[in-house]
């Protein structure tokens, strides 16, 4: 079977023009939008948070960066104050050149209601400072993002101004304890009568941060879409392979499961490629129909199936795409009912790839029936000879009686005497007719107990040995053996089974020949079966479903209720017989009995 699901595997993969179709592995959207939204929220989450910490660290470090200037400046105005030239103008050129470092907007020093009073653009000194005031100011230093006027975004960090420094001398009562000295509001505040509270602001431009940062945003946005990307192909690659591996594994079950099922299922299976050529045969077709599994390989179909199967193939269309008919087939001597069911294959996109016949053996089906219908004639003839056969009796006595009479008074007249004699003998053919009858149509009553089947086969034997001489025919005893052959069953009719199938025999070897017995038996307690067989005329194949029903007959002289009589013993022990005949060889009758 290797060989021809091979071809049959190959055939079902190519088109119509040879050419390999080629199997693409579909993965359904499902999976890749499953994918998407379980892994999009981790990536998008992953990317926000990393843009998150990017701004705080750029955050953190503007906020030190002016921390630095603030105390940078504080250490330049206590430096410059300790020289004692220290003035306004001075003040404003430390703020001015401090204010033109790189990425410094503005610096500038307001009191506590807002008034600027140092700014690194000396026409703002004395103008409210524009945004809203911090609520809290102290040493802390804090930051805030601001927009200017014209709208540009402005990183601020401010604390509370402290430029000042120990004084020189102690404080009263406390003399470890030093005065500060302010230095720098007598320079730019009018006589102060204290150190006033005084916030620094530095203004550092966002824009090269801005364009840092979103450009860094960018490029983890383009590295998360491609990571997305990237995780979804490795579930795709995963999915593919669970796939195939699936796939493979399910195909590798289906190929064991069909092979399996081909090989046992209780039909025979035929498959035809589109060009004609035989592709599959199981055991049963090749059983069937008598083919050797070297006789059809790369072979048309119609050089190996019998004509009728080919003739409905052809039947099979569009329009028609089964046919079922029930064959009449001579395969290997044997004479087949077979029910017949032709289809076609085809794959996904409707093209033929070729057809398939499945082949049912219903030759036991068919027997089945015409025992049937020969076991409903039996009980019918039997209802109608149960009646019939008590009224014929009556006058038949009568007849036989006269008869009797008229032999014994006109016994000195031999022409009346011989007629007497015919009419004597015809009553009892007549009553042995009756007899039959009756005993076909009612049940049998066997006294079963348990004997030798070779016993009473010798002993029927012996009882036509004369019979045989006269008629030049030879008894073959040669397949008798020496087993006793015990089975359980009614002697008697045993003995009647046997003699009517010798009876048989010998008339159909008019011209002598040979009648041979034969037994057969495995061991205690097995079917034993008897095998009758002559060398005669033999019976025509129509005639064999008829040879069991009653007043069939073929001779001359026959009643027709012999093998009927045979078959119901038989089927009464719970045996089965059969018969098989060849034109001018002769006859087997077989008939098989339980132990």
């Amino acid at each position: 079977m290797d060989v021809e699901n091979q071809s049959f595997l190959k055939h079902m993969g190519t088109d119509k023009k040879g050419n390999s179709r080629k199997v693409w592995i579909r993965i359904s959207p499902w999976v890749i939008m499953g994918s998407l939204v379980v892994m999009a929220p981790i990536f998008i989450f992953i990317t926000m948070e990393s843009i998150r910490i990017q701004r705080r660290s750029i955050e953190l470090m503007l906020s030190e960066k002016g921390g630095a200037l603030i105390r940078a400046f504080e250490a330049g105005t206590r430096t410059g104050m300790m020289w004692g030239d220290w003035s306004g103008s001075r003040v404003q050129q430390l703020i001015r050149e401090t204010a033109d470092l790189p990425d410094i907007l503005y610096i500038l020093i307001t009191d506590e209601k807002g008034t600027i009073i140092a700014h690194n653009q000396p026409l703002n000194i004395g103008l409210k400072y524009g945004p809203d005031l911090p609520k809290v100011i102290d040493r802390t230093l804090r930051w805030r993002i601001v927009m200017t006027p014209n709208g540009t975004r402005v990183f601020e960090v401010y604390r509370r101004f402290h430029p000042s420094r120990p004084g020189m001398f102690p404080r009263p009562g406390h003399p470890m304890h030093y005065r500060y000295q302010d230095w720098f509001s007598p320079h730019m505040l009018p006589a102060p009568s204290a150190p006033p509270v005084q916030v620094i602001y530095v203004g550092l431009d966002m824009e090269p941060i801005e364009r840092v940062v979103n450009e860094s945003i960018k490029q983890k946005v383009i590295l998360a879409v491609f990571l997305l990307m990237y995780g979804l192909l490795g579930i795709v690659a995963v999915v593919i392979v669970q796939n195939y591996l699936s796939t493979r594994a399910s195909l590798s079950r289906v190929r064991a499961f069909s092979d399996t099922l081909v090989e046992n299922m209780p039909m025979g299976l035929v498959v035809i490629g589109e060009t004609g050529t035989l592709l599959s045969l199981n055991d049963v077709s090749e059983r069937l129909l008598g083919i050797s599994g070297r006789d059809w390989a790369d072979s048309k179909a119609k050089d190996i199936l019998p004509r009728e199967i080919v003739d409905m193939i052809v039947e099979v269309d569009d329009e028609h795409p089964l046919a079922t008919k029930e064959l009449e087939l001579d395969a290997g001597g044997r004479n087949l009912s077979l029910e017949a069911t032709a289809g076609s294959l085809r794959d996904e996109e409707g093209r033929l790839l070729g057809h398939l016949v499945l082949l049912r053996d219903v030759t036991e089906i068919e027997h089945l029936k015409r025992e049937m219908e020969r076991k409903e004639r039996l009980a019918s003839l039997g209802s109608l000879a149960a009646g019939v056969a008590h009224e014929i009796r009556n006058p038949l006595s009568s007849i036989k009686g006269f008869a009797t009479y008229f032999r014994e008074r006109y016994h000195m007249v031999p022409e009346d005497a011989r007629i007497a004699d015919i009419m004597i003998g015809e009553v009892e053919r007549l009553n042995r007719v009756i007899g039959q009858l009756l005993d076909l149509a009612k049940p049998l009553d066997m006294k079963k107990e348990r004997c030798s089947l070779l016993s009473i086969v010798r002993r029927t034997l012996e009882t036509v040995e004369d019979q045989a001489a006269r008629r030049s025919i030879t008894i073959d005893r040669s397949g008798l053996g020496e087993n006793p052959c015990h089975v359980v069953a009614d002697p008697d009719k045993i003995a009647q089974v046997m003699l009517n199938l010798y009876l048989n025999a010998m008339e159909a070897m008019d011209s002598g020949g040979v009648l041979s017995v034969a037994l057969e038996c495995n061991g205690i307690d097995s079917p034993v079966t008897i095998e009758v067989s002559d060398t005669g005329c033999g019976i025509h194949p129509e005639h064999l479903e008829h040879i069991f029903d009653p007043y069939f007959t073929t001779k001359q002289s026959g009643t027709g209720l012999g093998l009927a009589v045979v078959h119901k013993i038989v089927e009464a022990h719970g045996g089965d017989i059969k018969v098989t005949s060849r034109m001018g060889q002769g006859t087997t009758v077989r008939v098989t009995l339980g132990p």
